[in-house]
């Protein structure tokens, strides 16, 4: 059993559906609220380890959507203050197990990190679907309402 630090946004039922996948595996989680939190540009940065920039962002969020952020133009220090200005464009979950970070909701990752055994269908979603984009169209623009 991990105690797992899951930065959340409240209300997005993708992570809700994470969090529980967590807690049927034994986990202890502890959701925090990621568009609320203060975040400082080492502790972000922490959670995106080696990945490309462009893989930082959540694609889901309005001023991406919407052209306004190419996330593929942007160095790290300038990601880092548009994340810290607007939380919406994190991709999320951030998830912190003792001092290790990730960001999203890696299937495989979380299995070899913490021991994570998703069941062959569990509401309506596979263990080889995407578990991080939202899947119900209508809720997707509520995804990305702030707060």
């Amino acid at each position: 059993m991990a105690h797992v630090i899951f930065y959340e946004k409240p209300g997005c039922q993708n992570n809700a559906q994470q969090k529980a996948l967590l807690a049927e595996a034994g986990h202890k989680v502890n959701a925090r609220n990621l568009l609320t939190e203060p975040w400082k540009p080492d502790a972000l940065r922490a959670f995106f380890g080696p990945r490309p920039v462009a893989e930082w962002f959540n694609r889901a969020a309005p001023r991406i959507k919407s052209g306004e952020v190419i996330p593929e133009t942007l160095g790290e220090m300038e990601t880092l203050a548009l994340m810290i200005a607007d939380p919406l464009l994190i991709r999320r979950p951030l998830i912190q197990v003792g001092n290790r970070r990730e960001a999203g909701f890696d299937v495989d990752i979380l299995e070899q990190w913490i021991g994570l055994s998703i069941p062959e269908q569990r509401e309506g979603k596979s263990k080889l679907d995407d578990w991080e984009s939202c899947t119900r169209p209508a809720h997707a623009k509520g995804c990305a309402v702030k707060k």
